[in-house]
């Protein structure tokens, strides 16, 4: 379990998180949705202790970063890494001993080439192979179905409900609501640094729709297409 209490942080005088509580239990999926800059992975980065930040964040597994898989919107790679070099690097730094990542390697990637080659899609296949690979407790996912192909998609979101299966908690943001529907047991709508609405799993269409009105409201009428 994470729990998140009175949470809040500031850039200079710019508040992106303000007085945010919440908890996410294992053996459940969250998503978080909301516009660009709502303060999602600003939250994200939080938890895994990236930032410093006003209010408590505590778990079950202490230290919580050691036990969390954290895939960023666009990970992180050296320039002169293989991808196998890169799952190794990842593991070892949690004490996990790999002896075959071929057979590990379900989006079949080329582990033998340098990740810095590798397209966005792959690079994101590769650091999410790496954070499973490690046996964390906790996952975050940040945009994990974003620029990656819809063979994959299909394989990510089995990997979400495994790991539902298992016991861990996930936190997943997306800007395609039907994977957050077809994967959550709960969304929580992130605005202006705060939650405003949170939902279970039968509000989601309800949720979605209301989320569209909100955006759309005369928008495109206004762009007088003919």
């Amino acid at each position: 379990m994470i729990q998140i209490q009175h949470l809040s942080k500031s850039f200079g005088a710019k508040q992106v998180l303000s007085d945010i509580s919440i908890s996410f239990d294992k053996g459940k999926v969250y998503g978080i949705v909301g516009e660009n800059g709502a303060g999602k992975t600003t939250l994200f980065r939080c938890i895994a202790g990236l930032e410093e930040y006003e209010g408590t964040i505590s778990a079950d597994r202490v230290p919580l970063k050691n036990h969390l898989g954290l895939l960023l919107t666009e990970p992180f790679f050296f320039s002169k890494i293989t991808g196998a070099e890169y799952i190794r690097l990842l593991c070892n730094a949690r004490g996990t001993k790999l002896t075959d990542i071929e057979s590990r390697n379900v989006f079949d990637l080329p582990l033998n080439q340098y990740a810095s080659t590798y397209s966005t899609g792959m690079q994101k296949k590769l650091a999410i192979t790496a954070i499973l690979l490690q046996g964390n407790d906790y996952f975050i996912l940040d945009e994990p179905f974003n620029g990656v192909d819809i063979q994959s998609n299909i394989i990510i979101e089995e990997i979400i409900h495994k790991l539902r299966e298992l016991n861990k908690a996930v936190i997943i943001s997306s800007h395609i609501f039907s994977t957050l529907s077809d994967t959550c047991d709960e969304i929580h709508l992130l605005s202006h640094g705060t939650f405003t609405r949170s939902v279970l799993k039968e509000d989601f269409q309800a949720l979605e729709s209301e989320m569209k009105s909100a955006t759309l409201g005369g928008k495109i009428d206004r762009l007088g297409l003919v």
